[in-house]
């Protein structure tokens, strides 16, 4: 979701840059902030003992991250860290509860986040208990190309690396990287220099599999 910039700065929102690689705040610090995203991309995640990350969530422009502590007073649930050069925006959270309650239609929409962010994760739990990886991928392919924004909304490419997929769904890359091949082998999906394009992608596309600068 995104809130009117306007009406973030409106109550105190300052902006702040990251660079690419740069730690955001980290799981279990106490969440001061809202945080918003203007420009560039932030990988929401868990981390393992041994250091292998578990993506929660790739945030995109326009899209909130780490806002589970102004509704819990809980620490952050996730590290966040920049995968671009980023613009955020952020409102600290005593005036994000001021907005919150001098504009209850953003609460309805932050509960319909909410509960998307939470129908995806039982999807994952569901998927992977009862399919194989090739499967497993194909209908996360078709979930994300559905209910998200990390597909091409016009020549259908997928906008997440193999490497993100397989942090999203605890498999192994190169477990990703066969079911993915053996998608295409069965004309499921193209792969056009390595990028994934789903079924019956645009011919007029910003990006698809017949254009050059793919």
């Amino acid at each position: 979701m995104m809130i009117h910039i306007d009406l973030l700065i409106r109550h105190g929102a300052i902006y702040k840059k990251a660079s690419a690689g740069e730690v955001i705040f980290l799981e279990g610090e106490t969440g001061l902030y809202y945080h918003q995203l203007v420009d560039g991309k932030v990988a929401w995640s868990n981390f393992n003992d041994d250091g292998r990350e578990i993506l929660q969530e790739l945030v995109s422009a326009g899209e909130c991250f780490g806002e589970l502590p102004l509704f819990d007073q809980q620490g952050y649930a996730c590290t966040a860290v920049a995968v671009t050069d980023c613009l955020i925006l952020r409102l600290g959270s005593a005036a994000f509860s001021s907005m919150l309650g001098e504009h209850p239609e953003i609460s309805l929409a932050f509960n319909k986040l909410l509960a998307q962010r939470m129908r995806f994760k039982l999807f994952l739990l569901r998927e992977m208990a009862g399919h194989s990886p090739e499967r497993m991928v194909e209908r996360l392919y078709q979930y994300l190309h559905e209910h998200s924004n990390k597909v091409c909304g016009v020549c259908n490419k997928l906008l997440l690396t193999r490497q993100q997929i397989a942090n999203l769904t605890g498999m192994r890359v190169e477990t990703v990287i066969r079911a993915t091949k053996a998608l295409e082998n069965q004309g499921r999906v193209n792969i056009v220099k390595g990028k994934v394009f789903l079924p019956s992608p645009s011919e007029n596309g910003c990006c698809g599999p017949n254009k050059t600068g793919s």
